[in-house]
């Protein structure tokens, strides 16, 4: 059931599936500016036989409200409306479920407001933007290099060896990318998954996309996205699950080796899969989130 709902003075797109009295989880995209979409469609039913799944648009994003060009935003907001939604909910703890920057997301909330979060699964997070742009530059150059364009081959791995700042890295990396066009797709995973949208008009998903650009663009003026979250890992209170797709380039081997600083922290390997698990092995992904949801101890 979608929903819009007025949270600190801003409408936000909400998605409710599941029964009230199931465990209750809160999905955060991944982006920034990815939209609860696809998960959705191919999560939310499977999820809700045994949990309350809550999946937003964060604020500003596709179709939530848009935010206007003298409206103050940033980073803390994405944190403050999971807190005001959850009141609104009436839900006094719930488990979080973030993909990629969702999983950044994931971590300062569960930090921030350990006494609201049950569990937190992190699927294919990025912790530290610069960590990520590296591990997608590498793979951008490996592309690159199958077209034949070894100058944009060597300049990835260029920038990936250097010591740009992450923005800095993170800009250089979306210029990089757009060079790939339709091979860009093949960085975060080589299957091919079908996701149907044609619930919304070429014209809605258009103006759904200038309200995400904007989204974006105030997020990385801002910077604050750009600052590494790794130092929170170790002060991880809540038990924590790290979904980690074989072949996803955003969650690379130093987010994996910070992630064993959580003190209650359990890993879960899924192979011959890459940035995107809950579509690319939907039905293993539905037990796994189940299963540690739902269970009284850590079963992985």
């Amino acid at each position: 059931m979608a929903e819009s709902y007025l949270i600190r003075g801003k409408k936000l797109h909400v998605e409710l599936f599941g029964k009230r009295h199931s465990p209750a989880v809160l999905f955060l995209h991944g982006g920034p500016g990815e939209s609860c979409y696809e998960f959705v469609y191919h999560q939310a039913e499977k999820l809700a036989s045994e949990l309350f799944v809550v999946a937003i648009d964060q604020r500003g994003v596709c179709r939530s409200e848009r935010i206007g060009d003298d409206e103050p935003f940033g980073l803390k907001d994405l944190i403050d409306d999971c807190v005001e939604l959850r009141e609104q909910l009436g839900i006094a703890r719930w488990s979080v479920l973030g993909h990629s920057f969702g999983g950044y997301l994931a971590l300062i909330y569960a930090i921030t407001y350990p006494e609201s979060v049950a569990k937190v699964i992190f699927e294919c997070p990025t912790f530290d933007f610069g960590w990520t742009a590296k591990s997608l530059l590498t793979k951008a150059a490996a592309l690159f290099e199958k077209m034949g364009d070894e100058a944009r081959s060597v300049r990835c791995l260029q920038l990936a060896a250097g010591s740009l700042p992450a923005k800095e890295l993170f800009d250089q990396y979306l210029q990089l990318g757009d060079d790939l066009g339709e091979q860009k797709e093949l960085i975060y995973s080589e299957q091919e998954v079908s996701t149907d949208y044609s619930l919304y008009t070429e014209n809605e998903w258009d103006q759904f996309d200038e309200n995400t650009e904007i989204h974006l663009s105030r997020l990385r003026e801002e910077g604050k996205i750009f600052d590494s979250v790794v130092p929170l890992i170790s002060r991880l209170t809540v038990p924590s699950l790290l979904i980690l797709g074989e072949n996803d380039p955003v969650t690379c081997e130093r987010h994996v080796r910070a992630y064993r600083a959580a003190p209650r922290g359990k890993i879960k390997i899924f192979e011959d899969c890459g940035h995107t698990p809950h579509k690319e092995r939907p039905e293993l992904y539905k037990n796994v989130v189940i299963d540690y949801i739902c269970s009284d101890s850590d079963p992985y």
